[in-house]
C-alpha cells in the first residue's frame, strides 16, 4: 500500500503525526503535570498545519489529487484539528461534566463537517477542479483555540486557574472557556456561512 502512495500523502501522514504526537503530549502533562509537555504539544498542531497546507499545493502542483489522498486528508485532520485541540482542552484544565460533553460536540461537529465536505466537494467545485468556497468553517480554524490555550498556558492560566474560572451547573461542571470549542464547531457545520476558498 505504501509504494501507491504520493507525495502529497506522505505530508498528509506527518499531520496525522503532529497531531497524534500533541495528544501523547497531553496525556503527559496529565502524568507528569510538566508544561513544557503541554506546550510541545500546542506547537505540534501549527506544524500539522504546515503539513496540512502543503499536502494539497504538492498534490495540485504535481497533478496527482485523488481519493485516497482526499480521505487521508480528512482523517489526519480529524486528528490533528478536532481531537487533539479538544485533548489539550482537556488537559488545561477543562474536565468538567459539561467539558467532556463540549469537548465531544466539537469533535463531532469536525468529523461531520469533513464527511460532508467529501461528499459534496464535486457539487461545489461545479464542474471544475477546485472547491469554489467552504460551507462552514474549515476544521483547521481550531488552530486558533490552540493558540490561545498556548497563551493561557505561557501565563499559568491553566488548570484552576483557567479563564473564566468554573461554574457548578446542575450536578456537573462548566468552564466557561470551553464555550470557544462550541462556538467553532457550530461554526464548522454551519450551512449558511459560506467562505471563498483561496
Amino acid at each position: 500500500m505504501l509504494r501507491e502512495f504520493q507525495l502529497a500523502d506522505w505530508f498528509t501522514l506527518a499531520n496525522a503525526f503532529c497531531g497524534t504526537g500533541a495528544i501523547f503530549a497531553a496525556m503527559r502533562f496529565l502524568h507528569e503535570g510538566v508544561v513544557r509537555d503541554l506546550m510541545v504539544g500546542m506547537a505540534l498542531i501549527p506544524l500539522a498545519f504546515v503539513f496540512d497546507a502543503l499536502d494539497g499545493r504538492i498534490a495540485r502542483w504535481r497533478k496527482v489529487a485523488s481519493t485516497l489522498g482526499r480521505e487521508l486528508d480528512s482523517l489526519a485532520d480529524v486528528i490533528s484539528f478536532g481531537v487533539a485541540p479538544a485533548a489539550l482542552g482537556y488537559a488545561c484544565g477543562m474536565r468538567g461534566g459539561w467539558d467532556w460533553v463540549v469537548l465531544s460536540y466539537f469533535v463531532g461537529c469536525g468529523v461531520s463537517r469533513l464527511a460532508r465536505y467529501n461528499v459534496t466537494a464535486e457539487t461545489l467545485a461545479d464542474g471544475g477542479d477546485k472547491v469554489k468556497y467552504f460551507e462552514g468553517t474549515p476544521i483547521p480554524t481550531s488552530l486558533a483555540i490552540v493558540v490561545a490555550l498556548a497563551m493561557a498556558a505561557w501565563l499559568g492560566r491553566i488548570g484552576d486557574a483557567l479563564w473564566f474560572g468554573m461554574w457548578q451547573v446542575g450536578p456537573w461542571q462548566l468552564h466557561p472557556l470551553v464555550l470557544v470549542y462550541a462556538l467553532s464547531g457550530s461554526l464548522m457545520i454551519s450551512q449558511t456561512l459560506r467562505i471563498p476558498k483561496p
